[in-house]
């Protein structure tokens, strides 16, 4: 639903001005269309991003990602935030059944709700978060407990393309 991004891009904010941002609001990220594409201006510096729900926009938006790059064109976005389920995890697996659209809706609402009502609504304001990861940064923990790896294995679906400006995870066709 792009609670990722909306968390991400206040604290990039942050980090790349040293100024909290005054409206914490990325409602251009929010939502359940399954793909929502947006320009956040961070202080002149002009993000591109992208929120993909569901595994046929995620595709969707890596096949424009892998198109810019076999043109030659700049990558379309600095930012991508992918959900397999609709919605994202408030329409997934581990949410009580039955999932319509209505539901989400109202799940997405009473989200949204709640993040208003907090005083604390950036991540590097979170005095436990920014303790633990200093921990984990002191004690060289920060790539075992905070970064994840990829390996590519014999029925794996993704193939990394590394161009020059990071990986890029790109479906492949299965055969199923």
């Amino acid at each position: 639903t792009g609670g990722v991004m909306e968390a991400a891009l206040r604290t990039a904010y942050f980090n790349v001005t040293g100024e909290n941002l005054k409206n914490v609001n990325f409602t251009a990220v929010r939502g359940l269309e399954g793909v929502k594409e947006t320009t956040v201006d961070v202080k002149g510096i002009q993000v591109k991003i992208a929120v993909a729900h569901g595994l046929a926009n995620v595709k969707f938006v890596m096949d424009k990602v892998q198109d810019a790059i076999k043109n030659g064109q700049p990558v379309p976005y600095h930012f991508i935030e992918v959900m397999a389920c609709p919605g994202g995890c408030l329409g997934g697996g581990g949410q009580p059944i039955p999932t319509t659209r209505a539901i989400r809706e109202k799940r997405l609402a009473g989200l949204y709700a709640i993040d208003k009502s907090r005083t604390l609504r950036r991540a590097h304001e979170n005095k436990a978060m920014v303790d633990y990861y200093d921990w984990a940064k002191k004690n060289g923990l920060t790539k075992k407990l905070l970064e994840t790896k990829y390996k590519k294995t014999s029925s794996s679906i993704l193939k990394i393309v590394r161009p020059s400006q990071g990986a890029i995870f790109r479906f492949l066709p299965t055969g199923r």
